[in-house]
């Protein structure tokens, strides 16, 4: 049997594709203006055509001309069109945000194409933008393509995925398949949540603004999570730390696991903190607890801004340690300069959210081809 093929467009580094890879798909092509994200994408999905550069420059017959395929062949369009604009980080968002529109270019390939299935996911704070007119236009735009389409707030950790991160994401089908959700599979009941240990208590230590030079691993797999994301690996890739000055080394001395700017005498506090209510800013200067979950990685881990900060060693998260609390195999090898490189992880959708999605698809379309056949037995 040939397997369902998928194309991703606002593709980034390809967290999102190496989901539906994971999960039987083939990637066919992929879709970015970030230059840092082509060179890993097309390094990493070599089997997939790269279409480089705004998507407003490509036509959906572009498209359907590198996948080698007809109008309405196509399984599953996947995507995330830049969120920026919406993000709960960006405290201008709004519908006025040029960035907030480029759905309506993922909603013109969709018409295109026509694919049988679609996949548009999106910060959560796009819940909010425009009172809410943000969803309701994506939603009404894939109804008027004949879609129908579900909208959910997806959280991370209850799919295998040892980090705190919401994220909505839109599902709809031209076919006759219902639209399933992906089966929580941990949290209270379930499998117990994947904690920071599990996820990156294997990799060598680093000291402030180092990179592992080893390159092979220097201790073996503990946690399942470990197993799986090395899965044949032999390197340890992009473990490196931005170099932290002596004023932030003072600061991390004073936090222990779980504590936090609160825990930093005030005379070694930034001026602009030093007058912060203590209720305030409650993810800055964070030290990650060893059997907690990972905050949201964002496109900056940077210590002033979030919980960042190794559990253990007086240093920030590495892109390596970023990369395994987004799930990334540890093969997967990200290009670019280091802060390009925290950029495509943050930017990224986690390759194990991608693949319980990508399998609920599989089991909704299963279904519906069940249906379809019964309803033509029962007919004849």
């Amino acid at each position: 049997m040939a397997r369902p093929t998928a194309i991703d467009i606002f593709c980034g580094a390809g967290g999102l594709s190496e989901g539906f890879r994971q999960a039987g798909f083939a990637v066919l092509v992929g879709n970015d203006i970030d230059k840092a994200a082509a060179q890993t994408f097309k390094a990493t999905h070599k089997e997939a055509v790269f279409l480089e550069g705004p998507i407003g420059n490509w036509s959906a017959a572009d498209f359907l001309k590198a996948a080698t395929l007809k109008r309405g062949e196509l399984d599953v369009l996947i995507g995330g069109p830049p969120c920026q604009g919406f993000s709960v980080y960006n405290h201008q968002r709004g519908m006025h945000d040029e960035r907030s529109s480029l759905y309506l270019e993922y909603l013109r390939i969709v018409e295109g194409l026509l694919p049988k299935w679609v996949v548009l996911e999106n910060v959560t704070g796009i819940t909010s933008a425009g009172d809410g007119a943000a969803v309701n236009a994506i939603v009404q735009g894939f109804e008027e393509l004949g879609y129908r389409v579900e909208a959910k707030i997806l959280k991370a950790e209850e799919y295998g995925i040892p980090q705190e991160r919401r994220r909505i994401v839109f599902l709809g089908t031209r076919t006759e398949s219902p639209i399933q959700w992906p089966e929580k599979t941990h949290g209270p009941g379930l499998k117990p949540f994947v904690t920071v240990d599990d996820a990156i208590g294997d990799l060598p230590p680093l000291e402030n603004g180092a990179s592992f030079k080893g390159n092979a691993y220097i201790r073996p797999p503990v946690s399942d999570y470990q197993k799986e994301l090395r899965n044949g690996a032999t390197k340890v890739l992009n473990h490196f730390v931005p170099k932290l000055g002596d004023i932030n080394l003072r600061r991390l001395e004073h936090i222990p696991p779980g504590g936090s700017w609160r825990d930093i005498p005030i005379d070694l506090l930034p001026a602009g903190m030093k007058r912060a209510k203590r209720s305030d800013h409650t993810k800055r200067y964070g030290r990650l607890r060893w059997e907690g979950l990972s905050s949201t990685i964002l496109t900056k881990c940077d210590i002033h801004w979030g919980a960042y900060i190794h559990p253990s060693q007086q240093r920030s998260i590495s892109v390596r340690e970023a990369a395994r609390f987004q799930s990334f195999p540890d093969w997967f090898e990200f290009s670019g300069s280091q802060t390009e490189q925290y950029v495509q992880i943050g930017n990224a959708v986690p390759p194990l959210l991608g693949r319980a999605i990508a399998k609920a698809i599989k089991r909704a379309s299963t279904r519906g081809e069940m249906l379809e056949k019964l309803e033509v037995a029962l007919a004849g």
